[in-house]
C-alpha cells in the first residue's frame, strides 16, 4: 500500500505524468501481464483504456480491479450491510459463507481466463515463449504502423 511517506514523495505527481505519458505516446503498445494486475497500477500500465496494440498473459497472471482479499473485504461489508438493513442478523457462520462465496467469485473472475474470455487479454502464452511472443508483435506492428503521428502531451508539471 502507498503511505504517507510515498505521498511526500511526490507518487501522485509521478503517476500523472506517467499516466500522460502512456496515454499519449504513438508506439505500438504491447503489454504482458506475469502476475497481479490490479486496479490503477492495472490501468496506468496500459490497461484497455489506452489502446493496446497486443495484451499477453502468463497463465497464471491475475486481472481485476483489486486483489481478491481486499475486494472480498469490502464486498463482505456491503452485502453484510444489506442484510442487517433487511433484519437478518449475521452471525460467524453466516459470515463466513458470504466472505467464501465472494471470495470463490472474485478468485475466478480475477484467473486471466476470465478476462481473455472477455477479450480483455489477445493472448495467454507459456512463459518460456515470451521473447517469441514479443518478437512476432514487434514485426506484426512493424507491418505498417503510423509512427509519423505527433507525439502531443498535456501539461507536464514538475
Amino acid at each position: 500500500m502507498v503511505g504517507r511517506d510515498s505521498e511526500q514523495g511526490g507518487i501522485i505527481r509521478a503517476g500523472a505524468k506517467m499516466v500522460n505519458a502512456m496515454s499519449n505516446c504513438v508506439v505500438p503498445k504491447i503489454v504482458v501481464i506475469l502476475g497481479g494486475s490490479y486496479g490503477a497500477g492495472n490501468y496506468a500500465m496500459c490497461g484497455r483504456a489506452f489502446d493496446q496494440f497486443l495484451a499477453f498473459a502468463w497463465p497464471g497472471a491475475k486481472c481485476a480491479v483489486m486483489g481478491a482479499n481486499q475486494a472480498t473485504g469490502v464486498l463482505t461489508t456491503i452485502e453484510e450491510a444489506s442484510r442487517k438493513r433487511k433484519g437478518e442478523t449475521i452471525d460467524e457462520a453466516a459470515h463466513k459463507a458470504i466472505y467464501g462465496a465472494i471470495h470463490a467469485a472474485y478468485t475466478e473472475q480475477a484467473d486471466i481466463r476470465h478476462g481473455a474470455a472477455r477479450g480483455w487479454v489477445d493472448r495467454i502464452i507459456e512463459p518460456h515463449h515470451t521473447r517469441a511472443e514479443l518478437v512476432d508483435a514487434l514485426e506484426a506492428a512493424n507491418q505498417g504502423w503510423n509512427y509519423a503521428q505527433p507525439y502531443k502531451t498535456g501539461v507536464l508539471q514538475t
